[in-house]
């Protein structure tokens, strides 16, 4: 390369000016990039109003939610609530001096269950009524005392008085136990069997007593008193004994002869019988009355 060339290429570069770059956003993209900004702050201040406005109206506090309260003991809910799942609690209880009320559409159930997962005592409260299935249900006082308890041995009843105001009265398929059969004041006690019979029994005896009216056994059949060993008391200022069938004398030459007796009585009441004859042969057989 010759001097002269040397000089005008170094006149051309020092007559041409530096380039100068320039960093950051111009234009548009600066635009843009306010933009967003500005609709992110609006974001953020819609969500801190509706987040306040929340906590607000659900009534957000450090106790609790609303009418939930946490305490020591449990959760405290005040007021009505509705529940959409299943409750699984140890103990619910109302507040002191207010009904604890359990409502539902359709029905509400109480299940126990034991530590293999399995159904044992469940009480159903539903449109057609109460159904309770349990191994034993027991009813009692406020002072403790049983007033009724069944299970699959026996039915308890253990009340003063049991009353059945039925118009048919009460029907038993099977033997009933009790000390003391009574009827209301003013009131008729009847014991009947229609189609079957009924049968009193007690080791130390039956007394039927009627303090201001008459007692009247009344059977299609025969009416058998009957004492193995020991006697039958009528004891009474007039026992009659009515439509006895009379007596007819037989007529003469007939072959066949009956065994006749009659009835005497002793002094203290008792009754035996004695062959008749001719006469009264009730002093004859007086050995019976010692």
């Amino acid at each position: 390369m010759t001097q002269e060339q040397c000089t005008h290429r170094n006149n051309v570069q020092s007559s041409e000016k530096p380039h100068v770059y320039k960093v950051g956003i111009y234009g548009w993209r600066k635009r843009c990039l306010y933009f967003f900004v500005l609709l992110l702050m609006i974001l953020i201040l819609v969500n801190l109003a509706l987040t306040i406005w929340i906590l607000k109206v659900m009534n957000f506090t450090i106790d609790g939610m609303g009418n939930l309260r946490i305490t020591e003991k449990g959760l405290k809910l005040e007021g009505d609530s509705e529940f959409l799942q299943p409750l699984y609690a140890k103990e619910i209880q109302s507040r002191p001096g207010s009904p604890l009320l359990l409502q539902s559409s359709k029905n509400v159930s109480i299940n126990i269950l034991n530590g293999k997962n399995q159904l044992v005592t469940q009480l159903i409260a539903g449109s057609s009524g109460v159904r309770s299935r349990g191994k034993m249900l027991e009813v009692k006082s406020s002072t403790g005392k049983l007033l009724f308890s069944a299970d699959d041995q026996e039915v308890v009843v253990g009340a003063e008085r049991l009353r059945v105001t039925g118009a048919e009265g009460a029907v038993f398929s099977n033997s009933v136990e009790t000390p003391h059969v009574r009827a209301e004041p003013f009131k008729e006690l009847r014991l009947e069997s229609p189609t079957r019979s009924l049968y009193m029994e007690a080791p130390k005896g039956i007394q039927i007593l009627a303090e201001a009216g008459d007692i009247q056994a009344t059977c299609r059949s025969d009416l058998r008193l009957e004492s193995k060993d020991g006697e039958i008391n009528l004891d009474a200022r007039r026992i009659r004994l009515l439509r006895l069938p009379e007596g007819k004398a037989s007529p003469s030459g007939t072959t066949s002869r009956q065994t006749v007796y009659e009835v005497c009585v002793c002094p203290n009441g008792k009754l035996f019988l004695s062959q008749a004859g001719t006469g009264s042969t009730c002093q004859i057989s007086n050995n019976v009355c010692l």
